[in-house]
């Protein structure tokens, strides 16, 4: 006969497991059902709001903020929204050859909990966001402005309804200075020897 603290435990997984498969039946469903009706909205639901200046050095990375806002009335999940079937906001950059980004991190969200299941707590970013990414320049690169072009990957929803992920282009500036070095200043050369 099963122990009561079995009994609970196979309840308690059963409850979650429940609980996964109606918000992802609910994603599914409700993604389908806008999906016919996106393109004719065609709708934003996240702009880049631009980037802080970055001046970078060879051997002195800089740290870049990127800002976003999520338009009112709408959330996205977070890089980590807590389920394996949310698809989490990413950012990629494409870097110009002389410069390389490190670690990106991403804020923490918000815990909040929506109408279709109030006992599960999903990470979310609303209003407005910012991601962080340290940029460090090649030794051999030349001073100057360089442009980083990238995406942002998210999925927006309202407190009812999810939407198919989309992208946002991200475009900014960053200027490399490098100093130019200095010649090697060894033994000086006897005005004799020619």
């Amino acid at each position: 006969m099963p122990s009561a603290l079995a009994m609970h435990s196979s309840t308690v997984v059963s409850r979650r497991t429940k609980s996964t498969l109606i918000i992802a039946a609910l994603f599914l469903a409700q993604t389908l059902a806008y999906a016919a009706d996106e393109p004719k909205l065609a709708r934003v639901y996240v702009t880049f709001e631009g980037a802080s200046p970055a001046t970078v050095t060879p051997g002195k990375p800089a740290v870049v903020d990127l800002r976003f806002k999520v338009k009112e009335g709408f959330h996205v999940n977070s890089n980590q929204p807590k389920s394996e079937l949310l698809i989490p906001t990413t950012l990629k950059l494409d870097l110009p050859t002389d410069l390389a980004a490190g670690a990106i991190t991403y804020p923490p969200g918000k815990d909040l909990s929506f109408p279709f299941d109030p006992t599960e707590k999903l990470n979310v970013y609303s209003d407005e966001f910012t991601i962080k990414t340290k940029l460090a320049a090649a030794h051999t690169a030349a001073s100057g402005n360089f442009t980083v072009h990238g995406e942002l990957k998210y999925q927006a929803c309202s407190d009812n309804a999810c939407f198919p992920p989309k992208s946002i282009p991200v475009q900014f500036d960053v200027h490399v200075a490098n100093h130019p070095k200095t010649a090697h200043h060894g033994t000086p050369q006897s005005p004799h020897i020619k």
